[in-house]
């Protein structure tokens, strides 16, 4: 009688050596991101970062932590994987620079159904180039492959970022007033929201992702739709630093202006946004029109072409454009701050969004 053969991790769908050669794959992109307070390896059970060694004297620390969202679907069926992780890291980085936070180190977590280490060395590459972009070192993360729990290619990411402020820097600041000025920097396009929405409209177009963007014919649809969220890191903290003259920031994400400025605001200021002062992405004009979406509904779902809000004082709002413009940043006077009447809105828009 044959002796009967027992039942390995790897039968059951886990590949503990694709996992060691997928580590092998990515340490030089986690070692390219390193920066002063973070220097190890990968491969400990937690990542160490020295916050003396960062600069700072009496630092607060800030987290955040934020997916992509179902923006990977389309990743996934197209099979481009190398600028998702740079949306992983804006989403969370982006989060802390609107409290005046610098990031100071990333860490992700990559869930598969079926482990592919050059799939996965695209992603991480993502995640790493993000970092670099934001200045901040990955420390540390996750691979889980989980059979059973995500069918065929299906990937999900998820992403954990810190950062620190001196003591009493942190944003929104207590002098926000009625008479500030109200800054919108441009996005790079849909960013990592709304993208439910955008799958269900492309299907309805009938279009392929492989086929030309109408919004951009120079790329596919899957391209045009993947352009990777802008990070907005360094040219704010430079802003901030430069000018000592940021009041508030609010990172534009799901919920749009509506949503999103009022959350740095006090209950009795409100946002005046002339809506005609937006350059709308032609990406924006084609989902209104294709999925015949309201001009109300696509403020509430869409960043419409301005990812991040800069408040500032009326008499440093030029000086605070003209960095950001040093910095690489395109910048669109959008309103200013009013009054708001008790239970009255937070945002409130004139004109006409150019879709």
């Amino acid at each position: 009688m044959s002796e009967k053969k027992g039942l390995t991790y790897s039968d059951a769908g886990v590949d503990i050596d694709a996992g060691n050669a997928l580590v092998d794959r990515i340490k030089p992109l986690v070692r390219a991101t390193r920066r002063p307070g973070a220097d190890g390896e990968i491969g400990g059970f937690g990542g160490v970062f020295d916050l003396k060694a960062a600069g700072f004297n009496d630092p607060v620390l800030v987290a955040a932590n934020d997916g992509v969202g179902t923006k990977l679907k389309i990743a996934i069926e197209a099979g481009v994987h190398d600028t998702v992780g740079i949306d992983l890291v804006a989403m969370c980085v982006n989060d802390l620079v609107v409290q005046g936070a610098e990031p100071l180190f990333f860490l992700d977590y990559f869930a598969t159904g079926k482990l592919d280490p050059a799939q996965g060395a695209e992603i991480v590459g993502g995640i790493a180039a993000g970092c670099r972009s934001a200045g901040c070192a990955l420390i540390g993360g996750e691979t889980a492959e989980m059979p059973g729990m995500y069918a065929g290619g299906d990937y999900d990411l998820a992403g954990f970022a810190v950062g620190a402020a001196e003591r009493g820097r942190l944003l929104p600041s207590s002098e926000l007033a009625a008479g500030d000025v109200i800054l919108g920097l441009a996005s790079s396009g849909a960013h990592s929201n709304g993208f439910s929405l955008i799958r269900r409209i492309v299907a309805a177009s009938g279009l392929a992702y492989d086929a030309p963007a109408p919004f951009a014919p120079e790329q596919s649809l899957a391209e045009a739709l993947l352009a990777p969220t802008r990070i907005y890191v360094k040219p704010l903290l430079q802003a901030i630093r430069e000018t000592g003259a940021i009041k508030a920031l609010a990172h534009i994400t799901g919920g749009g202006f509506i949503e999103n400025i009022p959350r740095v605001l006090p209950e009795q200021l409100a946002a005046q946004i002339d809506l005609d002062a937006i350059p709308v992405p032609a990406v924006f004009g084609w989902l209104a029109d294709q999925g015949q979406v309201a001009a109300e509904e696509m403020l509430r779902t869409f960043n419409c072409g301005i990812g991040m809000v800069v408040v500032v004082g009326a008499a440093e709002a030029e000086a605070v454009s003209q960095t950001l413009e040093n910095e690489g940043e395109t910048v669109v006077r959008l309103g200013h701050i009013g009054s708001r009447a008790a239970g009255g809105a937070g945002v409130v828009t004139s004109g006409t969004l150019k879709l």
